[in-house]
Formats: structure tokens, sequence, C-alpha cells
């Protein structure tokens, strides 16, 4: 069998993850930490692993990622996306099953900027008539 390396990008909010896939036996490494020393939260494993149970391939991947920038949480969705885009390079046929799940969108929302005059990007100042 021979050995398959695709590298991709993925990115959301201010997170951006670089991802490795090859062929091999499930191993998933985040920045030198396993998965589970990186993310404690069942929560967010499950959101890095869906792409990867949604194609059925729980242990045939070895996945070495690279992330910065960002919170746990747009750290792990960015993680999604570059493992996606991973797998449909990987195997055209998987395409279909994370397309209709979602999983090759870009979520582009970013936090709105501050305006000024204002506390926060809409909020005001409480108003005093008087």
């Amino acid at each position: 069998m021979e050995q398959k390396t695709f590298i991709t990008t993925g990115r959301r909010k201010q997170a951006i993850a670089r991802v490795r896939l090859t062929n091999g036996s499930g191993n998933i490494i985040i920045n030198k930490k396993k998965i589970e020393d990186y993310f404690p939260y069942l929560i967010l494993r499950n959101i890095i692993k869906k792409p990867i149970n949604k194609v059925s391939q729980d242990n045939k991947y070895d996945i070495k990622i690279n992330v910065k920038g960002g919170g746990f949480k747009s750290q792990a969705e960015s993680i999604q996306l570059a493992i996606s885009r991973a797998l449909c390079n990987f195997n055209f046929e998987y395409r279909k099953n994370l397309k209709k799940e979602g999983l090759l969108t870009r979520d582009s929302r970013v936090v709105e900027r501050k305006k000024p005059g204002k506390k926060k990007a809409r909020k005001s100042f409480q108003f005093s008539k008087r």
C-alpha cells in the first residue's frame, strides 16, 4: 500500500489549522500533543472527529495538525474543516457525505469591529435624559 499524504488548511475566526493526513492507524497529534492532552473536552474532540466518523474511516488515517490563533472552539472547527478537505482529496467519493453534513463550508463569521462613540460594535452607552 503506497503512502499518500495530503496537506490542507482550515480557518475559523482567527484560528488557522494545517492538517497532514496519511494512511495509518488512527493517531491524531495536535501541536505535538495527543488529542486528549490538547483538547481535554469531549465535545471538542467529537467536533474534530466528526468528518472521519461520517465517512466511516475511524482507524484508517494518521493526522498531524498544527493550529494557532483563536480559542479552543474555533481551533476545533478549523481543524474539522481542514480534515474534511483532506479526506475529499484522499477519496473524492467522501465529498457527497461531507457536503451533506455541511463540513466543507467555511464559516466566515468574524467579530464585528467596534464603532466610534459606542461601547461595543452596536451597544451604546446608557442614555440619560437629564
